[in-house]
């Protein structure tokens, strides 16, 4: 019995997932079929665009070099920065959200910060901190920076005035106020600032090792540009649409998983489970 259910659910989530992306699945097989065509009749050279088939077999053919390498040079870069910038864009979004003036010293900082063009950035960053991971980790704590620092500070200010005066009336601190009304009610707006600045992530890595790098998919990209291997230069870039993708994914499964908080919905309507309030004596 067991079995069977473990069936049909299963077969009621496939059906579920090909009905959300069945489209978009098939819109992809007919563009990458469309595009093999083009460069096959010889209307657009295989040296500007490469034809899918391709890219493939340059990816096979470099499979070793790019997974055992450059990927996780990448991969590394991305995740420290990102790491780093949640645990500074908390910090500082607890900081104003707390403190108004420190919202109002740092909050026009943190949007200068993102007047500056990432690419006039990196050589300088290069001059800091040389060739090293740390130059392009730079670059990738900059561009993640600052949407996790806004979502996040918005999602602490969503809290109903009315909810709060609630549970001031039933002997809440502040500190039992921030950590059971305004932190669950920012998750939604915090991971939401995660999955946007994730994607970025990549985009920053590979603007570091473009500029200046001995290794990653940016640098193996910009190392076949100028051999003249389009294949592998698409072949690098497919990498890096994909691990962006997934990380993407990640954090979207994560939202699903932890997110959403518990008595969300008794919380909106301005109702609290007895067991998430302070006794009163």
């Amino acid at each position: 019995m067991r079995d069977g259910n473990l069936r049909d659910s299963t077969k009621y989530s496939a059906r579920g997932w090909l009905a959300r992306y069945g489209l978009f699945l098939l819109l992809m097989i007919l563009l990458l079929a469309l595009w093999e065509w083009i460069v096959r009749m010889g209307w657009v050279p295989s040296f500007i665009i490469p034809a899918p088939t391709a890219i493939v077999r340059s990816l096979y053919e470099h499979r070793h070099l790019l997974l055992g390498t450059h990927l996780p040079a990448t991969l590394m870069e991305v995740v420290v920065g990102f790491g780093l910038s949640i645990g500074a864009g908390i910090a500082l979004a607890t900081g104003m959200h707390m403190n108004r003036s420190i919202e109002k010293a740092l909050y026009p900082f943190i949007v200068i910060s993102q007047t500056i063009p990432l690419i006039a950035l990196s050589p300088v960053f290069i001059l800091w901190f040389g060739y090293t991971l740390w130059s392009k980790v730079a670059v990738v704590f900059l561009i993640a920076f600052f949407p996790i620092v806004v979502s996040t500070y918005d999602g602490l200010r969503q809290g109903d005035p009315e909810q709060r005066e609630l549970l001031l009336t039933m002997g809440a601190s502040k500190w039992d106020i921030f950590r059971k009304l305004q932190i669950p009610l920012a998750l939604p707006s915090f991971f939401s600032g995660m999955k946007m600045s994730v994607v970025y992530c990549v985009v920053g890595a590979t603007i570091g090792e473009w500029l200046g790098g001995s290794k990653g998919l940016g640098y193996f990209s910009r190392r076949m540009s100028s051999n003249m291997n389009t294949d592998a230069m698409f072949a690098a870039i497919v990498l890096l649409s994909l691990l962006g993708i997934a990380l993407f994914v990640l954090l979207a499964w994560m939202e699903r998983r932890f997110g959403t908080p518990r008595h969300a919905g008794r919380r909106k309507a301005g109702s609290f489970p007895e067991a998430d309030l302070p006794k009163q004596t």
